[in-house]
């Protein structure tokens, strides 16, 4: 097995330029990190990444914690985060939440013993109080889909509440003035801004908001399913429904099926996230996009520089939401001949 003083003497640099190229540390050219890279090709050299870690105190793992792996958000802002650190040489090592504060303390317990250099997190439950007072330990961290005072600059947000004003203005413009909506779970902050965006939209419409037909969903396909079924057994008439994300509008769109209703001309729906199922759907669905796999890069890069010292030009920290507009909504009764065909527009 190659050492690294045999890549030293093939590549015609010093030990110091050959563990500088290794660790990604300290400035070396591109010619002369070519040549070490490629006299560590050429002798199948392969470092010792549990010395190396010791040696540097880098581990160049990079510890992510969400709520689940499941569902196609979480999936692209995980790829989103690996894609960018993997390009940097840099690896990631996931642990899961499940919205609940005892699981997340464990997650980054777990992910801090695994000597990880930084944290990225996506969490709900543990309050602003707890994040703040870990501002000035040992392991740097960012925030995904959440604003806590006093950590901004180590935040990346999505405006949750002018997305979830979108999607039911978008309705409102159409002519609808009965509108239902299915929420995300209590506690999660995006949820709970969506829901504001919802009701702003309404008031400013001049519409009363119905609490009656508001039901409060899990963010699963099946929650929609029941969040529908619910709304259309109490017998009052709405023309549309917003949910509070992608998964739980295809819920509610096999949950008006099995009830007879032809959609969209017998029930408008709107989504929020503009997942990938969302174009595959029929019809497909109007949707609020989420870029979740950009600010999961944006959170990577900002590890990358402020971790790694990589020199990186911006960081994006704000993001905002925008209408998707497909086939799923259309004019109260569908026929309107004022309201243009939907097509995918952004989708």
């Amino acid at each position: 097995m190659a050492t690294i003083y045999e890549v030293s003497k093939r590549a015609g640099v010093s030990l110091a330029t050959v563990s500088r190229v290794m660790n990604d540390s300290g400035r070396v050219s591109d010619k002369t990190r070519a040549k070490v890279l490629a006299a560590m090709d050429e002798l199948n050299y392969r470092p010792n990444f549990i010395a190396q870690s010791l040696a540097t105190n880098r581990s160049n793992c990079v510890g992510v914690l969400v709520p689940e792996v499941s569902g196609p958000v979480f999936a692209a802002m995980l790829e989103g985060i690996e894609a960018e650190l993997r390009e940097a040489g840099k690896f990631t090592i996931f642990a899961t939440g499940h919205t609940d504060p005892d699981k997340e303390l464990e997650g980054i317990r777990f992910l801090i013993g695994r000597r990880c250099d930084a944290l990225i997190l996506h969490i709900e439950s543990l309050d602003d109080d707890f994040l703040l007072s870990q501002k000035n330990d040992s392991t740097p961290f960012v925030i995904i889909n959440r604003e806590v005072e006093g950590l901004k600059d180590r935040c990346f947000t999505l405006d949750n509440e002018h997305g979830g004003y979108l999607a039911t203005r978008y309705l409102v413009d159409q002519g609808h003035r009965d509108i239902a909506y299915v929420s995300g779970p209590t506690g999660w902050r995006d949820a709970e801004d969506r829901f504001v965006g919802h009701k702003r939209a309404l008031e400013e419409a001049g519409i009363r908001f119905d609490e009656r037909l508001c039901y409060t969903g899990d963010y699963h396909e099946e929650g929609g399913s029941r969040a529908l079924d619910a709304l259309l057994s109490l017998d009052i008439p709405f023309t549309a429904v917003v949910c509070a994300n992608d998964e739980m509008a295809a819920g509610a769109m096999a949950s008006a099926r099995s009830h007879d209703l032809v959609l969209p001309d017998d029930l408008s729906i709107v989504g929020f996230d503009n997942v990938p199922l969302a174009r595959y759907l029929h019809p497909k669905l109007s949707t609020v996009n989420y870029p979740v796999a950009d600010m999961g890069a944006m959170a990577a890069r900002w590890v990358l520089k402020n971790v790694y010292n990589r020199r990186i030009d911006s960081v994006d920290h704000h993001f905002k939401p925008t209408l998707v507009e497909r086939t799923s909504a259309v004019a109260p009764f569908g026929r309107s001949a004022d309201v243009r065909a939907r097509g995918d527009i952004n989708g």
